[in-house]
């Protein structure tokens, strides 16, 4: 839990050419001996291309990991291996990569990927057994598997396993026996039911593929070295049923040796600085499905290429303390060059994380492994099966389904994000995200706060639950709709407030809804661009008979919502569906991602992100708190006491001091 957190876990991971040669990696070591604290632990990695390797060539090199590992504890650093790769993830380097009679990763084309080999096959099994029992011998503190172990991202096939063996492992399973051709017909055609069904099948088999691989590294390592640390680097992991807590426990092995996690995405440059907050999103789901247990917790920090302009060295180091506040408890830098070079381009990078220590260090032992609380968008592991679901083609490329992705404009209006369930004060729920639930969890959610697109109160009307949700769709309108807020309370002054989202430019139906009730109020109607009403109401909410409150958007419900009026209405209406739960809010006008920890009631600790590039002057934060003051500290640790001046509900109101560009502070109340 929290309180045995004692400092932030960091590492830095080191490619090939940086430790192959006794001189540059004693040039390494120089640099991180000259920045005390900046590490940890060092971390290697066994390959600079991404296939597998060569068995000889995997000895060659463990035998210099050896020395290497000895040297690093020499100088007082944690050294390990990171395992890439141990299935390989694409084609490259291919005439140096491990050839042989073996199954590569195979889509539902019959296409392979010759740079990623098939856990199925008893061949590949054989290979990895003898991969991680030579690494085990090399004397690690602790090892790593890379994130090539997955079933999404072999290019250039982009989706397996779908080779002979793995159908027939499937139809073992399933009682489902399939050609490629008919498993994607599955996948694609027919009735919801049956799609839906098809594909959590193909999940669950997902989930047992990895599962065994797991079991048989484990049973490995631990043969070699009983108790050794196994961690695991992962990113969103939907097409292979993102069983972490499972995998977590087949890692422990029958000894309960310590399992770390290095969650990741796709962040690699800071041209788009949004990136950064949803990786930080993306982070938060895959931390939330590990057991308390787990607390080793490391973001994947990744700069690749790891050319020194792309990432500014402030950028990295407020991503590390982004994602310990979206619930890691460490970092594990991969920034420094993939070449045989100098390192001095990297010391201003080096001092920037040896001064952001401090503040991350604070931050892991304030937050440890609590879960944060709030606005919870919703997601299982089984959300995957909702791409795609009406138009089929549940593989084809594209971006991450709505109903896992929708939630970002709206966190970063100044509300907490919640991963879990049960962190959750309010849920959102997009698209076809019903889908992915069964019943008695749509019941659960729909008996609290709900914040529902058109699309999600469809979905549930086909489900059986529209009497719960007050509102239906009555139609859908394609071109020159604007939005106009009512009189109503929750908007508060800005009755009248228009909003148009231009679908001409950004294109998305706008639903015109019918309330089904008499306690069904709509917040919001739709008029042209004559002033001409087209609907009536286009945004409302309602309670329930299980007492929940449903509210339904139906105009660019997660979109175009950074103007006064719609921020400030949003938040009203989300205080109100969550009858005034979450630990806080952002009360002024402020683009601003937040998250909060609530370790007994009142007692709030939270993380605030200024995510412009605008100063953030009187940033307002209410806390669900009785305390009349909060301390803040800056990502400098410096700390500041600020006092309430006023109260509003269950909440108190702060007036925070002036918060800087992509800056970052922690509070306790």
């Amino acid at each position: 839990m929290h309180h045995d957190i004692q400092k932030a876990f960091i590492s830095f991971r080191i490619g090939v050419p940086l430790w192959l040669r006794e001189e540059r990696f004693a040039e390494v070591l120089a640099r991180f001996d000259g920045h005390p604290g900046l590490t940890d632990e060092i971390s290697f990695f066994t390959s600079e291309t991404h296939p597998p390797l060569p068995l000889g060539e995997v000895v060659r090199r463990a035998e210099i990991l050896q020395r290497r590992q000895a040297q690093a504890r020499e100088h007082g650093y944690s050294a390990g291996v990171n395992v890439l790769a141990t299935l390989g993830h694409h084609e490259e380097n291919l005439p140096h990569a491990l050839v042989g009679d073996y199954t590569y990763m195979t889509d539902l084309d019959g296409r392979t990927c010759r740079g990623s080999l098939c856990p199925q096959d008893e061949r590949v099994q054989d290979y990895v057994r003898e991969v991680y029992r030579l690494v085990a011998g090399s004397e690690p503190d602790f090892i790593w598997i890379d994130d090539d172990v997955r079933c999404m991202g072999h290019m250039p096939i982009r989706c397996g396993c779908f080779c002979d063996a793995c159908l027939g492992r499937f139809a073992e399973e399933s009682g489902q026996e399939h050609t490629r051709e008919s498993l994607r017909a599955a996948f694609d055609a027919g009735s919801t039911a049956a799609k839906l069904a098809a594909r959590k099948a193909w999940l669950a088999h997902n989930r047992q593929l990895l599962g065994r691989l797991f079991a048989l590294i484990e049973e490995t390592v631990h043969g070699v070295a009983p108790g050794l640390p196994l961690g695991f680097m992962t990113g969103d992991r939907f097409l292979e049923g993102y069983d972490f807590d499972t995998w977590a426990a087949v890692l422990a092995g029958a000894g309960g040796a310590e399992v770390r996690w290095r969650p990741g995405g796709g962040f690699y440059a800071d041209e788009a600085l949004s990136g950064l907050a949803g990786k930080s999103h993306d982070i938060g789901r895959q931390v939330s499905l590990l057991p308390a247990t787990t607390v080793n917790v490391q973001s994947e920090i990744e700069s690749f290429p790891y050319q020194r302009l792309q990432k500014a060295a402030r950028t990295t180091a407020l991503e590390a303390a982004s994602h310990i506040a979206a619930g890691c408890t460490g970092a594990a830098f991969n920034v420094l060059s993939m070449y045989d070079e100098p390192l001095a381009e990297y010391e201003p990078l080096l001092a920037e994380l040896q001064a952001s220590r401090p503040f991350l260090d604070r931050l892991a032992c304030s937050f440890g492994r609590l879960p944060p609380s709030g606005v919870f968008c919703a997601w299982g592991k089984d959300a995957f099966v909702t791409h795609n679901l009406a138009a089929g083609a549940w593989l084809a490329e594209g971006d991450a389904p709505l109903a896992i992705a929708h939630g970002q404009e709206l966190l970063q209006l100044g509300l907490p994000a919640a991963y879990a369930p049960g962190a959750a004060r309010l849920v959102t729920l997009a698209g076809d995200a019903p889908m992915g639930f069964d019943d008695a969890t749509l019941l659960r959610m729909l008996s609290g706060g709900v914040l529902l697109d058109a699309r999600a109160l469809a979905r549930l009307h086909e489900r059986g639950f529209g009497a719960l949700t007050g509102f239906a769709v009555e139609r859908l309108l394609e071109v020159d709709c604007i939005e106009v807020l009512n009189g109503h309370p929750l908007n508060g002054p800005f009755a009248g407030r228009r909003r148009d989202g231009r679908q001409s430019f950004w294109k998305a139906p706008a639903a015109a809804l019918l309330p089904l009730a008499p306690g069904a109020q709509a917040l919001a109607r739709l008029v042209d661009y004559a002033e001409a009403e087209v609907a009536a109401c286009a945004m409302g909410v309602f309670e329930n008979a299980r007492g929940g409150r449903i509210g339904v958007a139906g105009y660019y419900p997660w979109t175009n919502l950074a103007n006064l009026s719609k921020s400030t209405q949003i938040k009203r209406v989300v205080a109100w569906l969550c009858r005034e739960t979450l630990p806080l809010y952002v009360e002024s006008f402020h683009k601003v991602n937040a998250w909060a920890r609530e370790s007994a009631p009142g007692t709030i600790t939270f993380g605030l992100t200024n995510a412009s590039l605008d100063e953030a002057r009187e940033l307002t934060v209410m806390l669900r708190t009785t305390a009349t003051a909060v301390r803040v500290v800056d990502r400098h640790c410096r700390e500041t006491e600020v006092t309430a001046s006023g109260a509003a509900g269950p909440y108190q109101r702060f007036v925070l001091p002036l918060l800087g560009p992509w800056e970052m502070i922690l509070g306790r109340a």
